[in-house]
This record gives C-alpha cells, sequence and structure tokens, in this order.
C-alpha cells in the first residue's frame, strides 16, 4: 500500500510487522553498493531525513524508516526498548531490503542501529552513527550535566511513572512553541528550524496512542550498554558528531566510543544535534566518500 510522503516525490509505503503497520520510503537503485536505512531520532520520522534520502539517492537505494511508535507507524500499547526496535530493524532489513545494509542513525535512532547492527550483524553492512545516544557502563564524561535531574534525581523519575504526571508533560511537549525551543537549543543554525520541521514533529504527536509511547519510553529500563555492544560489533563503523550539541559532550563522548572501538572513522562538524538534518550537504559527502571506500 503506497500513501502520500512529504519526502518531496517520494511515495511511501506500510509493511506489517507483528500485525502494526510500519511506515517507510524508499529512493533510489542498488547500482552493486550495499543499500542505505536512515533511523531517526526520539520524536521525528523519515521526515527528518528527506535531505539525505533525496541528496544520497543518485548513488545509492536509500531507505528510511519510521520506528514502530513514531511518525506513520502504528503506536500500540506496548513496551518500547532498544530491543523491539533491534529487532524491528533486523527483520526490515531481511524481509524488505533484502540484503545486508549500511544502517544510519541519529540520536535514539543510533543506538538503535547499533543494537542491530552488534545483535543481529547478519543484516548489517556497516554502521554510521551521527550523536548516538545510549547509556554506556560509565557515564562520566558523555553528557552534559543536567541541574535538575542532579537537584530532583529519582524524585523526578518516580513522579513520571505516574500517568498523570507523564501525560501532563506530553501534552507540554508536543506544543509546537516547546518543540521550536527545543530544536533551537539543538540547532546551531537556527534557520534550519523551519515552520515545516517543528509541523513534522508534531504531527505524529497527536495521533492516538501517542501519549502511551512517550511515557513507555520513560519508563522502560535501559537496554544494553554501549561499551558492551561496541564490544560485539564486527561492521565498519563511522561516527558523526555535531560538535555544538548542548546535550552531548561530542568530544568526549567521541573518546569513549573510540576507546572501545578504535578502528572507528570520526568527523567533528560545525552543527547542533542533528548534523544530518542542519548541514546535510556534509553529511551527505561524508556518507557516500566512507560507504565508497570503507563498506564491501
Amino acid at each position: 500500500m503506497q500513501v502520500a510522503s512529504s519526502i518531496d516525490t517520494v511515495p511511501g509505503q506500510y509493511w506489517n510487522w507483528r500485525n502494526e503497520p510500519v511506515y517507510y520510503v524508499k529512493m533510489g537503485e542498488r547500482n552493486n553498493r550495499p543499500p542505505l536505512l536512515l533511523i531517526h531520532g526520539f520524536g521525528a520520522s523519515t521526515d527528518h531525513w528527506r535531505k539525505n534520502v533525496i541528496g544520497l539517492s543518485q548513488e545509492f537505494e536509500v531507505w528510511a524508516i519510521d520506528l514502530l511508535g513514531f511518525g506513520r507507524s502504528a503506536k500500540p500499547d506496548w513496551k518500547y526498548s532498544g530491543e523491539l526496535w533491534r529487532d524491528q530493524i533486523h527483520e526490515f532489513v531481511t524481509e524488505v531490503i533484502g540484503a545486508p545494509a549500511v544502517v544510519a542513525g541519529n540520536s535514539l535512532g543510533g543506538y538503535v542501529g547499533l543494537c542491530a547492527a552488534s545483535q543481529r550483524p547478519e543484516s548489517s553492512a556497516g554502521l554510521i552513527l551521527i550523536n548516538s545516544a545510549g547509556p554506556f557502563t560509565d557515564i562520566q564524561g558523555t553528557t552534559k550535566p543536567d541541574p535538575i535531574r542532579q537537584v530532583m534525581g529519582s524524585f523526578v523519575m518516580s513522579l513520571f511513572h505516574q500517568d498523570w504526571a507523564s501525560w501532563l508533560l506530553f501534552q507540554y511537549v508536543r506544543q509546537k512553541s516547546t518543540i521550536r525551543k527545543t530544536l533551537e537549543k539543538v540547532y546551531l543554525d537556527q534557520t534550519a528550524v523551519t515552520d515545516r520541521l517543528i509541523e513534522e514533529i508534531q504531527r505524529p504527536a497527536f495521533d492516538q496512542g501517542a501519549d502511551k509511547v512517550f511515557a513507555s519510553v520513560f519508563r522502560t529500563p535501559q537496554g544494553e550498554k554501549v561499551d558492551v555492544l561496541l564490544g560485539q560489533l564486527t561492521r565498519p563503523l563511522l561516527m558523526l558528531w555535531g560538535e555544538a550539541d548542548p546535550w552531548i559532550n561530542a568530544r568526549d563522548r567521541g573518546a569513549k566510543f573510540r576507546s572501545y572501538h578504535p578502528q572507528l572513522t570520526e568527523h567533528y562538524l560545525n552543527a547542533g544535534h542533528c548534523p544530518h538534518d542542519e548541514i546535510p550537504d556534509q553529511v551527505n559527502a561524508l556518507i557516500r566518500t566512507w560507504v565508497t571506500s570503507a563498506v564491501n
């Protein structure tokens, strides 16, 4: 089933996974190169990869997928976790793409991609992490201090395990004004924070079940630690970091990744948390060069 997509001229389709519709887009031809699969971050969707899908599709077969619970995919009342999304990605590559893919993920999508590439390596040809999220066993130096969390600590976290509290927070974070303020904080180039971007992030937040997804992500225990996953990773790894990310100490976090997986390739960019959307031409060029040279 094809449906209209806001990715310019790219029709989207649905894949049935565990009896739930999962949305994806595809553009370009394979041309004897591995396909690319792009995975969005928390609260985003395939729309966030528009500039990359279009920019890379001349050389690659490019796919982008909405994780279950986000975008145009279904939002069932399930327990959401890295393990669930890992299996979604693995089965999508196996059943739909039909060949190992170079998996690229931003933020939460990076962590999901790492889980898939490390624990389901048969579906991965390579891994690209863009300001990737995910917990280390030792978190020292990998995230910026959060003064609210430091002060309130476990009380705040226990509070948001209550349905009423998580619902109220969700009502706040899905307002356009809140989305705009958040994006303006995490994008270095403010002109990249467009009305279209805000609308694309807000729209799925009003789908039935979106509030339950939000609550589940808050309440689900942390998944496998990044250092453990890196120890399992056998595929080539490219890391791209927006150095102006206010949520991550990019240099320190990059050094942490390198200490557990020294053979990686990395680049630090003049951008915020979402360099693939903020400076897409630079990111596309780095992906194009690395995949062509490093991935068989």
